[in-house]
Formats: C-alpha cells, structure tokens, sequence
C-alpha cells in the first residue's frame, strides 16, 4: 500500500532531513519518494543561512537534497504503520498534514514504455520502477539507501 504525506507547508532542509530519518526508522517503510520544486538556480548567489540546497543525512548516507518537500509518499505493507507516520508527522510538522490513502498506487509499480526507452533492454530491479522523473538523469535524482539488515 501507498501512502501520501502532504504537509500544509513546503518544508525546509532541516525539517525534510528529520522527517526522513525517522520514517525511514520504521521497519515496514520499503520505499520513500519526496516530491516538490525544484531549488531555484540562483540559490547559489544567496547567503548561506537561506540556501536549501544542501547535502542531509539520512539512515546514514549522504543525499543531496535538489527540491523542497512539498510531498512524501511512503510504500507500506502493513496499515497499523499509518498510526507511527502520523506519530513522526506530528512531531516534526507542526503546522499540520494530511495523510492520504484514497489511491491505491502513489508509486508506480509496473514497467511502462518510458522504462523501456530510458532504460532500453537492460533488466531494471523492481525497486526501481516508478522512482524516476523520465526527463531526467537517474543518477541525478534517485538515491538508494539501504536500511541494516
């Protein structure tokens, strides 16, 4: 099952970097995306405390984060989870959210033409299906974290 986090703001680095951390937490979380804009690219030009764009931590491993956090949505297996997001939620997005459950699929989970010609004959692994923008570079926008074993 697919789940949707929509916070009621678009959240900052710092927030995404915590927020990310703790669902990832979770034992039953098999895949997270985040979804937003993109940072603009004069960001550079700006003082350093209002730059977004920036390296954060999650599980461990370095992720460049390349939009702000306008969605998250999360690939569960068990609807119990949805109580402990709710509980990650709360406590990091105080200005309120909605989880939503209404589709059955956020993430798509089926290989599609576009797979075929952005990836051509070459076997693509299932967790992949679905994390990527088509237009884009893969290596630019998808980060594989591994959680312990």
């Amino acid at each position: 099952m697919d789940i949707e986090i929509f916070p009621y703001r678009v959240l900052g680095s710092d927030t995404t970097e915590k927020l990310l951390n703790d669902l990832e937490s979770l034992d039953d979380v098999k895949r997270t995306v985040i979804h937003g804009p993109r940072f603009p690219k004069g960001e550079a030009t700006l003082p350093e405390k209002y730059r977004e764009r920036r390296v954060i931590q999650v599980n461990g491993e370095d992720v460049v984060l390349q939009v702000k956090t306008a969605r998250i949505f999360l690939e569960i297996t068990m609807e119990s989870t949805i109580k402990d997001v709710e509980e990650i939620c709360e406590r990091h997005i105080p200005y309120g959210f909605d989880i939503n459950q209404d589709r059955s699929n956020y993430i798509r989970k089926q290989k599609t033409v576009t797979d075929k010609i952005k990836y051509g004959d070459s076997e693509l692994p299932d967790d992949l299906v679905g994390m990527t923008d088509q237009y884009s570079k893969f290596d630019d926008h998808v980060n594989i974290i591994k959680k312990d074993d």
